[in-house]
């Protein structure tokens, strides 16, 4: 059996493995409340180097994560293959929430399609790197993007992206501010 490694960053054949995968998964908690665990999927995942890297946050019925960056920057970011090569692959490390009215913002976008609904940019800055085996993971075939949230966004548009915002992404589920219009 393959035990776990811990690794200090992203070597070029994690880097790969990334690359292949079709979801991710992010999670966060602030000192007290909810740990909060989201599935992301789409191309909103970005290697910048071996210890930073960024993800598109969509717009979503919650909040959570930038709630929690504003309490408490640590985040996990988990991949794992559902295919013929078990892995599972952890990133930990300290996150940065960056909205459109920041600089890094403009800075990062670059890296992404330009998408209806982005709603922050997550940079983790990587302190530990953790496979696992995955020999427990059904295999699960892949058969494409879903088009729903892409479709929402664009039929709401820039205007009612900011009213949704305004009604369901102020606060996370725990009453912590997001951040999203200051």
């Amino acid at each position: 059996m393959i035990m776990g490694k811990q690794l200090p960053q992203l070597t070029d054949k994690l880097k790969e493995f990334i690359s292949n995968q079709k979801i991710f998964f992010v999670g966060t908690a602030a000192e007290t409340g909810r740990v909060n665990v989201s599935p992301k999927g789409m191309a909103t995942f970005y290697i910048l180097n071996e210890q930073e890297v960024l993800w598109l946050n969509m717009t979503g019925s919650g909040n959570e994560t930038a709630a929690h960056m504003l309490k408490d920057p640590r985040m996990t970011i988990m991949f794992c293959s559902f295919d013929k090569n078990p892995l599972i692959l952890r990133l930990y490390g300290k996150g940065e929430v960056f909205h459109e009215r920041d600089e890094a913002f403009g800075k990062y976008i670059t890296h992404f399609e330009e998408t209806a609904g982005a709603r922050q940019i997550f940079k983790l800055n990587i302190d530990l790197v953790q496979t696992s085996c995955g020999f427990g993971v059904p295999f699960m075939e892949y058969t494409g993007e879903r088009e729903t949230l892409k479709v929402w966004s664009e039929q709401k548009g820039e205007r009612g992206i900011k009213e949704y915002w305004t009604e369901k992404n102020q606060t996370s589920i725990d009453g912590l501010e997001t951040g999203i219009f200051e």
